[in-house]
């Protein structure tokens, strides 16, 4: 994805939370400065996901077929450089529980046979 479709998506995104911040405040006058806080969070919290895998995807290393050999990550048990092993979708939780969903490319490492979703 683009630079410019990423930051018209957030900045769609960021518009509902600040919408959707404002009219919270306007049903809840007298919150206390904790119940402000906390629906602020709520509010971005979604749009902080979203940022996040979108971030997350637009990775170099989601393809490791797509890279080139010398660039691919070695193995953290034993320092061979991995290889590409098909793609699969991780579910992860972000910090204020929101779910985001990462189709990255799995490895494996030819010399011990460790798998894993390289970082990045």
């Amino acid at each position: 994805m683009d630079t410019g479709a990423l930051e018209a998506r957030w900045g769609d995104m960021a518009a509902e939370a600040l919408s959707g911040m404002a009219e919270w405040r306007q049903r809840h006058p007298t919150a206390t400065l904790r119940e402000i806080e906390d629906a602020v969070d709520e509010h971005l919290a979604t749009l902080r996901a979203r940022m996040v895998e979108d971030a997350a995807l637009a990775s170099r290393a989601r393809d490791l077929s797509a890279l080139p050999v010398p660039e691919r990550p070695a193995c953290p048990a034993c320092g061979a450089t991995l290889v590409p092993n098909g793609s699969k979708t991780r579910t992860l939780t972000t910090r204020q529980n929101r779910q985001v969903q990462l189709q990255r490319s799995h490895a494996v490492c030819p010399a011990c046979g460790t798998g894993l979703f390289p970082p990045g």
